[in-house]
């Protein structure tokens, strides 16, 4: 016995859609008999024979404002990557860690406008903190290291 004198099918064969009357899907190949739906290349779609398609039917939702406040005007960083950027002596403890500071540091291109520290991980240095929003974790553990925090107002970011 060998694996090629196997007689076993792997895979189902797909029908043949339009190769005579006898192949159970002749003629038409299912597509029933004229119209638009029989013709090849046309759909209709979100068409309901007349009555008012659903999204014409559902009201229109909030908007789209012109002015947009996005994510990507401000640089998160948590506690672990500031204290990881100190064990590395990439930040000084001795100067503020600011959003400059953390720019040339991290060698980021994109122009942030504002910096907000999160208090995922640990701090071990005592360190001064410029930024413009910090949650209160960070607050807590970078005060409890003996260092200090000082929120910058939003005017100053644009």
């Amino acid at each position: 016995m060998k694996l090629n004198t196997l007689n076993v099918s792997l895979y189902k064969k797909g029908k043949r859609y339009g190769r005579g009357i006898g192949s159970g899907k002749g003629k038409t190949a299912g597509r029933g008999v004229k119209g638009q739906k029989a013709r090849s290349g046309v759909s209709i779609k979100s068409f309901e024979g007349g009555q008012m398609p659903l999204y014409r039917r559902l009201p229109k939702r909030g908007f789209n404002a012109i002015i947009k406040k996005h994510s990507y005007d401000q640089m998160i960083i948590n506690l672990n990557d500031i204290q990881h950027l100190i064990e590395k002596k990439k930040l000084d403890i001795a100067s503020k860690v600011t959003l400059d500071s953390l720019r040339k540091v991290k060698n980021i291109k994109n122009n942030f406008k504002k910096l907000k520290i999160l208090g995922n991980g640990e701090i071990k240095s005592k360190i001064q903190i410029e930024a413009h929003q910090i949650s209160a974790s960070a607050k807590n553990k970078i005060e409890k290291a003996g260092g200090s925090v000082n929120l910058l107002k939003q005017a100053e970011a644009k």
